[in-house]
């Protein structure tokens, strides 16, 4: 019973490293290379674009709330573009 438990572990362990090796050995070939190269493209990609969304959010923010201040020190409105003015009233 011990020796098919170490032989089975042993197969299970060939397995395993011979996977391993051949996903690495495809990692080395120019296809393997351009599949990370894409990937890497992809999610740098996303990560502009979700930085650009947060930036824009972050301007319209910080816009509205000069324009609130300007309106509480000067009390003259402050001149609204009509998305910001439909934004401002719930209607965007």
């Amino acid at each position: 019973m011990s020796r098919l438990f170490w032989m089975g572990l042993g197969v299970a362990a060939g397995v395993a490293l011979s996977r391993k090796a051949r996903r690495t050995a495809h990692a080395a070939t120019p296809a393997g290379v351009a599949e990370n190269v894409g990937d890497a493209v992809r999610e740098l990609a996303g990560a502009i674009g979700a930085f650009g969304a947060d930036v824009r959010a972050g301007m319209s923010e910080r816009e509205d709330e000069l324009a609130t201040m300007v309106e509480r020190r000067s009390g003259v409105p402050a001149r609204r573009t009509d998305a910001r003015a439909r934004r401002a009233d719930g209607r965007a």
